[in-house]
């Protein structure tokens, strides 16, 4: 961890730079990432390729810290130790510097212990995903336990033949027949056009650990993405955000498909309207070398006619597809009948997942955290399809499918004779997922790693192996002008998701020539100072006038407010440009008042930086837990 002496140091390493581009006939894209040093003079890969086009974006590190970690503990942990997996890269100006979640208002507290104090958690998880011995013991537990190998890898395929997959990642797929294959395996519902940045985050993270595992434990190691698409919860995928040309945040939502709220976004098929909402968000963009690309893959995964989860899984995989990584559509019916076991465990004994997640809360609670999910007592973790996705309920000794009546006998057999009818709810799909897929590690979000930790119970009734679990990689990725306004003012990072401009007027009133806010000081220690002689001599004359005196004195006091009001608002009219730097790294970093990470599309950064950006971040994004990294293109 960073030393607390470098909290209010201001300074920018340049590290790598990515070069994208095409070559002279237009037929071959080429990516490359390569060190600064190479490009600085030496004969190399720019000079070795003159027809190329080349658009760069330079990754600066921003070393500032938030001025909050005067508070944080600089102690290290086994989380940072030296040798461990998630241990730091060795220090240099290519290496990105982050920010401590535990100073992050909006970053969940149990993020922080995770981090920094595994053992305070340890009971709740499989193991520490610091520790190299944590990661062989998930790889030899994996391996032990006996799955359909053959069966899920002729399912991904099928899935990737029928969706074009890219080789790469249809290579990874066909691994996963060999029963030696592990999977570290990340997820998120289909939100429309890939959804936040986060989605790109995990993903990134789960190819990174992919790679490293592999290096280390010297086993197969494929990364899976599971999409998941049964929620009926239409509302929180329909839309996205981008800034445009003058990064104002535009919200570009779908037109509700026929069935949108009451079926599962599986089983809504996209029409029509789909190419208004893609043409719109194609104007929202600012035009760019990667404008045409974006655009053709959305409309060719985005087509009418194509399901929304089936759009989602082309989208994704043409972005990260090249990279190894196989996309699962998990509403796949075949895919229920890999999971059926799991479905009549369930039943035999219903409720027992709820009360074992709900004491696992209950354990969570106790260490200072919210419980992600509080279950019904008694409550089944299945819900039927049948159209709609409907809860099953419990009602002492009777069962309902919504509020049809129905025998636990007959639920039981239509799980073993049609398991596509039935759908895991939050508690039962890690478990699914961890039967089909040999799961060594989840690259889980925030309120994952919350959940996840009332599953070990349940992971041990079903005799499936809790995988280790990995925070994603939390980032917000600026631009050069945004990263230089950041360095060059100090401005703490926490000071921006205000929606109010009181973090600016800080700013600019900082900015003020040194004898104006001077005068303005003494006026105001002078004022006070003389009117408190006068309400301390008032009680010898008349002791009723001290409130009068009291009250002139808070007039004043507000006069001069008014008045150093009215030189920021001076100051603002004087300084606009450094009100729009302002306004646009804000819009940058918190758009809408949110983190970026989970308010802007990745259709947003791809426009941006185009298929490079996923080789920047594979190369240049840290593997280390509890750190939020600012990444400068």
């Amino acid at each position: 961890m960073q030393d607390p002496k470098w909290s209010e140091r201001g300074w920018w390493s340049e590290g790598s730079r990515v070069v994208s581009g095409h070559s002279g006939e237009g037929q071959k894209n080429v990516t490359q990432i390569v060190r600064f040093s190479l490009l600085s003079g030496e004969p190399g890969i720019l000079q070795g390729a003159p027809s190329v086009e080349c658009r760069r974006a330079v990754f600066l590190t921003y070393f500032r810290t938030l001025r909050e970690y005067e508070a944080v503990s600089a102690e290290p942990t086994a989380s940072e130790s030296p040798g461990s997996p998630a241990a730091p890269r060795a220090a240099d100006e290519s290496v990105p510097a982050g920010i401590d979640v535990r100073t992050l208002e909006w970053m969940r507290p149990l993020l922080g212990e995770y981090a920094f104090n595994f053992q305070h958690v340890a009971p709740l998880y499989a193991g520490d995903p610091a520790s190299k011995e944590a990661w062989a013991g998930a790889v030899r537990r994996s391996q032990a336990h006996r799955r359909d190998a053959a069966g899920i890898a002729a399912l991904i395929a099928a899935q990737q033949e029928r969706r074009g997959a890219p080789t790469p990642a249809r290579e990874a797929g066909a691994r996963l027949a060999d029963p030696r294959t592990v999977v570290v395996a990340t997820g998120q519902q289909a939100g429309a056009f890939g959804g936040p940045l986060f989605t790109l985050l995990k993903a990134v993270t789960a190819i990174q650990l992919s790679e490293r595992a592999a290096a280390e434990h010297g086993v197969p190691v494929v990364p899976v993405f599971w999409v998941d698409a049964e929620d009926h919860d239409w509302e929180e995928v329909r839309s996205c955000t981008v800034l445009d040309a003058d990064f104002q945040p535009k919200t570009l939502t779908l037109a509700d498909p026929e069935g949108a709220g009451e079926l599962p976004v599986a089983q809504l098929k996209l029409d029509g309207r789909v190419e208004r909402t893609i043409e719109e968000l194609s104007t929202a963009l600012a035009p760019t070398d990667f404008t045409s690309w974006v655009s053709d893959g959305i409309r060719a995964a985005y087509r009418p006619g194509a399901g929304m989860a089936e759009a989602f899984c082309t989208w994704i995989e043409r972005v990260l597809g090249p990279h190894g990584l196989v996309v699962f559509e998990s509403a796949d019916p075949v895919a229920k009948r890999l999971a059926a076991g799991v479905f009549a465990r369930e039943l035999e004994s219903p409720g027992r997942t709820a009360a074992l997640a709900a004491s696992a809360g209950a354990q969570l609670a106790a260490r200072g955290h919210q419980p992600q999910v509080v279950p019904q007592p008694g409550s089944v973790s299945l819900f039927h399809l049948d159209g709609a996705r409907l809860p099953i309920r419990r009602d002492g000794d009777r069962f309902f499918v919504g509020d049809t009546p129905v025998t636990l006998d007959a639920l039981r057999q239509e799980a073993r004779t049609d398991p596509s009818r039935f759908s895991p709810n939050v508690l039962l799909r890690p478990i699914v997922q961890d039967t089909l897929f040999p799961t060594i590690c989840y690259v889980a979000g925030p309120s994952e790693l919350a959940y996840l930790g009332q599953l070990r119970g349940v992971y041990e009734v079903f005799g499936v192996p809790m995988p280790l679990i990995y925070p994603r990689a939390t980032a917000t990725i600026l631009d050069g002008a945004a990263a230089r306004f950041l360095s060059r003012h100090h401005v703490p990072l926490n000071e921006l998701r205000l929606r109010d401009e009181s973090a600016l007027n800080r700013l600019l009133q900082a900015q003020l020539p040194p004898e104006i806010e001077q005068s303005l000081k003494d006026a105001d220690d002078t004022m006070r100072v003389a009117l408190q002689r006068v309400i301390d001599a008032m009680p010898a004359l008349d002791p009723t006038l001290a409130g009068a005196a009291k009250t002139t004195m808070a007039k004043m006091e507000h006069d001069l407010r008014s008045l150093q009001g009215k030189v920021i608002q001076a100051a603002k009219r004087r300084d606009e440009t450094l009100r729009r730097q302002f306004t646009r790294a804000q819009a940058q970093i918190f758009p809408l008042g949110q983190p970026q990470e989970r308010t802007l599309t990745l259709v947003f950064f791809l426009n941006r930086y185009g298929p490079a950006l996923v080789d920047a971040l594979l190369r240049e994004l840290p593997l280390q837990i509890g750190k939020h990294w600012m990444l400068t293109l």
